[in-house]
């Protein structure tokens, strides 16, 4: 007996459909995304349809959240903000906002890669020896601070600038810094200039930073202010936080009273609050 052969061809098996990432379980991709930066969650959000809607979830951006975001909240919007109605993502997003308080004197928003707090002072939230006084202080305005304005200081014996807030800081470490600039900076033709004319006596002696917490942390430093024309970020000190539920009290001041000699020719624009950890990743706070 001979070998049978079919007359017809077994046709082989049809490719299965191509899968695309639109495919991937939406709660997979939220997973995923909780263990990722708020930039990165962000750009995968604007790929497909699914990874919006995974982009969405809660979970993933109350673990972006402060713990103490609720009291963040009471504080700064007194309740919650409009965005709120898009769930933990729209409350991140209002909060990593410029959000102003206190009469326009303070600042406060999140970091928005690392969800981390931050805070600015106006120089017109600080209290200034002699600001009243036209032969010594004027505030000039100026598009190169957050806030419009800088006191600018043209010459005295007693240089005194005090500070002091009270906020409920999430749990972490803190650095303080204040941000100057030796000569007045303007604009002339288009182009910036900086009129030194008044800078000096800064040479003579350090400037003191002082530094304290309602829970009993001091810390003191000094330094000599540095280049003229270019704004400077000195390091008025650390404090640590270790319950964010409840308002730390912060005093801090910037002084050279030696009044053997006067000084002169310079810009306070605010006081900065930054989480320390930012200092790794900020070059401009790591220049003083």
């Amino acid at each position: 007996m001979g070998l049978r052969f079919s007359s017809s061809h077994s046709s082989p098996p049809s490719p299965s459909p191509s899968r695309g990432m639109d495919d991937l379980p939406e709660s997979c991709v939220a997973l995923i995304m909780e263990y990722m930066d708020p930039p990165q969650i962000c750009k995968l959000a604007t790929l497909t349809r699914t990874f919006r809607a995974a982009s969405s979830a809660d979970f993933v951006w109350e673990s972006k959240l402060p713990s103490n975001y609720n009291v963040l909240l009471r504080q700064i919007f007194n309740g919650l903000p409009s965005a709120s109605e898009n769930g933990k993502r729209g409350i991140y997003s209002a909060l990593c906002r410029t959000n102003t308080f206190d009469g326009g004197t303070k600042k406060v928003w999140l970091d928005k890669s690392m969800g981390k707090l931050c805070m600015c002072i106006a120089a017109k939230g600080l209290s200034i020896t002699g600001i009243n006084d036209r032969r010594y202080w004027n505030y000039i305005p100026t598009e190169e601070s957050r806030f419009g304005t800088v006191a600018y200081l043209q010459q005295i014996w007693w240089f005194e600038v005090d500070g002091e807030v009270e906020f409920p800081f999430p749990a972490g470490t803190y650095s303080l810094f204040f941000r100057l600039h030796l000569g007045q900076p303007s604009k002339r033709f288009g182009r910036r200039v900086c009129n030194t004319d008044h800078v000096h006596g800064w040479e003579v002696k350090p400037v003191r930073f002082q530094l304290c917490t309602s829970d009993g942390q001091f810390v003191t430093s000094q330094c000599f202010l540095g280049e003229s024309g270019k704004w400077s970020f000195y390091h008025g000190g650390d404090f640590v936080v270790e319950d964010g539920n409840a308002s730390t009290k912060i005093k801090f001041s910037m002084t050279q009273i030696d009044c053997t000699h006067t000084k002169g020719g310079l810009c306070v624009d605010s006081v900065l609050i930054y989480p320390s950890e930012l200092r790794k990743v900020k070059p401009f706070l790591s220049c003083s």
